[in-house]
């Protein structure tokens, strides 16, 4: 939680126009990742984050997801859902 803290107040004082993040929140618990979750959607106003995870209630706070899938050996597949997209097909 600490490096986190660090990575967010460096961005609190000098943003940047985007941000990779790999597995950052991977060692949280479930109520750290919900705080992160929130912080990190606070500085989505200022800059665009590429989150790469696992947990699911950090892709939940995102607003596309995209994945690899391999249905068949040696074939990958790009998949990828918008939730805005996916709110109003599941309404219709």
């Amino acid at each position: 939680m600490s490096a986190i803290a660090l990575i967010f107040a460096i961005f609190k004082v000098k943003p940047a126009p985007f941000c990779i993040l790999d597995e950052i929140d991977a060692a949280l618990d479930e109520a750290n990742v919900d705080r992160f979750s929130r912080i990190l959607l606070e500085f989505v106003k200022t800059s665009q984050f590429i989150v790469i995870t696992h947990n699911k209630q950090t892709m939940e706070a995102g607003d596309a997801l995209y994945g690899v899938t391999q249905e068949e050996r040696g074939i990958s597949n790009i998949v990828w859902v918008r939730w805005e997209e996916a709110v109003v097909q599941a309404v219709e």
